[in-house]
């Protein structure tokens, strides 16, 4: 659970539209993150500009990045 706890804190660093955007698509941790493509996770109603850049930081700090 603390695991999957410290998964999820990425999602605190959102804004509420863009985080319940991720959860009802089924995104709960970075590894799942990164199966999207930016451009998939722009999509989402709910995601702004200032979403996308927060995102890109979390992925890279666990050596993770947008699928291409």
């Amino acid at each position: 659970m603390a695991k999957e706890k410290q998964q999820a804190d990425f999602l605190s660093l959102l804004a509420a539209p863009a985080r319940r955007a991720l959860e009802n698509k089924g995104i709960r941790t970075l590894e799942q993150l990164s199966g999207y493509t930016e451009a998939e996770i722009k999509a989402l109603h709910g995601i702004g500009k200032s979403a996308i850049p927060k995102l890109s930081d979390a992925l890279a700090t666990k050596g993770l990045s947008f699928k291409k």
